[in-house]
């Protein structure tokens, strides 16, 4: 499930430069590494700038879910014979995440807080939904169809998560 995750994160991005049909399995491949490096990134941040245990042990949980998602991706894809492609849509992945990570530098407390779970929430809906419209048509490979199809759960508790978190922030427990 967790493999999956990874393959889900990487579709997150705002602007998915690509129709479902242009997509290759290592092009697939290379968002979803890109992905998951940029939600471990800023869920390292998260703990370190966050005083919200709440909000820390979602970063937590996001940098280590993430982390074996990218590793397991990582060994299915050798194991394909499939080298991840760089595409205008991973580098865009990485730019956002250095963007976020600037935003990230200049709020503090509640501020920060609101706005990193923010961004996850917008995150894994588009993950779902990148998923769900063009990864799962565009993969070629039964295992990184079965892996896309099972990282969906995780993408929806993650995402259920976050809301629940973004709740207690603004007081709707």
């Amino acid at each position: 499930m967790k493999n999956l995750l990874i393959l889900a994160t990487a579709l997150i991005f705002p602007a998915f430069p690509v129709s479902a049909a242009d997509l290759n399995d290592a092009e697939i491949a290379g968002i979803v590494v890109a992905a998951n490096e940029v939600d471990i990134e800023a869920g390292r941040y998260a703990q370190t700038k966050s005083t919200n245990e709440e909000v820390k042990a979602y970063a937590h949980r996001m940098v280590g879910e993430h982390t074996d998602v990218n590793e397991s991706a990582k060994k299915l894809v050798s194991k394909l014979g499939i080298k991840p492609e760089e595409t205008t849509t991973s580098l865009g992945l990485k730019a956002e995440g250095k963007a976020n990570l600037i935003k990230f530098r200049v709020l503090d407390g509640e501020n920060f807080d609101k706005s990193y779970i923010s961004e996850e929430i917008e995150l894994h809906r588009k993950v779902i939904d990148v998923v769900d419209k063009k990864l799962l048509p565009s993969a070629k490979n039964e295992e990184l169809k079965a892996m896309l199809k099972q990282v969906r759960p995780s993408l929806v508790s993650h995402l259920e998560h976050a809301q629940k978190v973004q709740g207690m922030l603004t007081g709707n427990r």
